[in-house]
């Protein structure tokens, strides 16, 4: 089988390595008699599945002891809700706005107090930038903020110095690169993009802030309810946590975090420096300093011309290059198990695509 180049910016693609040990495993897990599908969230087997995967976020974004790793279902979208269920208590918090996502976070937090918008990267009707100057209150009870905008193509390259917690929507941008986790009061990501599958998300949040919150909510949306469980509160998505720990230790095995960054970077140079190159043709509408690693957004001269740009990708075998439906256009996503061979094929394509369309 020939496999496609996937640009899909989630469920995104996953290391060929990781998709073939899971296939050698997937009826009989290491001798056991049945699949990691069929094992009991109870059991010796997937315990130490749950405890590895675990241990290997913490030692991949060198989570301090101050922080616990939860691993929680609902995606990006139920943290926009438990978020401000847990920490908002009727009071204020601060949001910047970097489009879609962030409004979608913004409207959630409605229903349980009173957010504000602290700043916009908006300039007419598109989001050029990742917001510098932000209008933050001192006694607000979080700041939030979505650190790449997968839609815009819009990156947080520098996080914000903050008094209240700041909480950072990190769903396709974590582990592309070092952070400094001690700055968050709170962490969330859907996995799909950089750490595997759908169906879990990963919760990064300061224990001692994580005490602080209600107790009058039902436990099961009670982050230290489910602290105190170990994540296993009621049947956590196995398979998917057993698939994105094959997938850390990948990236462990790849050099962890910093190897990420280099390779992420080159991927980034080498798309952006072909846009660049042929400003004339291809326009990325974001700011260079808020361009984002992970999603390259950009258009070309008609819709026309984006409409053959991204059925002649898919004659190529480079497939979900079309933009989000909402702003069309292109958008290529380039997580970490996007390799740079691959980036540098499509830029190829886009070069030989100016030159008989330019």
């Amino acid at each position: 089988m020939s496999r496609l180049i996937n640009f899909s910016p989630g469920p995104a693609t996953l290391p060929l390595s990781v998709l073939e040990e899971v296939q050698s495993e997937l009826v009989d897990y290491h001798g056991s008699g049945i699949s990691m599908l069929e094992h009991s969230h109870r059991g010796k087997e997937y315990s130490a599945v749950h405890e590895e995967t675990t241990a290997l976020v913490k030692e991949l974004l060198s989570v301090p002891d101050t922080h616990d790793v939860l691993f929680m279902q609902g995606g990006a979208t139920g943290q926009f809700a438990l978020v401000p269920m847990n920490f908002l208590g009727g009071a204020s918090a601060d949001y910047v706005d970097t489009g879609a996502w962030s409004k979608k976070a913004f409207k959630a937090a409605s229903c349980y107090g009173a957010p504000r918008w602290a700043g916009s990267g908006k300039e007419g009707e598109g989001y050029v930038r990742a917001p510098k100057d932000l209008d933050l209150k001192d006694d607000a009870a979080y700041v939030h903020l979505t650190s790449n905008a997968t839609i815009a193509g819009v990156q947080f390259h520098e996080f914000p110095e903050t008094k209240a917690p700041l909480v950072a929507d990190m769903s396709s941008d974590i582990l592309w690169r070092p952070i400094d986790v001690s700055k968050f009061g709170l962490i969330y990501a859907g996995a799909q993009k950089n750490l595997g599958p759908a169906g879990v998300t990963v919760v990064i949040v300061r224990k001692d802030w994580m005490e602080k919150g209600a107790q009058d909510i039902p436990d099961i949306f009670r982050y230290g309810f489910i602290s105190e469980k170990g994540s296993t509160q009621n049947t956590p998505p196995t398979f998917p946590i057993y698939v994105m720990g094959k997938v850390l230790k990948w990236v462990k095995d790849q050099g962890g975090a910093a190897a990420m960054e280099k390779q992420n970077r080159a991927k980034a140079d080498a798309l952006y420096g072909v846009v660049d190159a042929h400003d004339g043709f291809y326009r990325c509408p974001v700011e260079k300093g808020s361009r984002s690693v992970m999603n390259a957004v950009f258009n070309l001269p008609t819709e026309e011309l984006e409409k053959k740009f991204i059925a002649d990708a898919a004659e190529a075998g480079m497939v979900n290059t079309k933009g989000h439906r909402s702003v069309g256009g292109i958008r290529i996503s380039m997580y970490n198990a996007m390799s740079l061979e691959n980036v540098e094929k499509l830029t190829t394509f886009m070069k030989d695509f100016v030159a008989k369309n330019g």
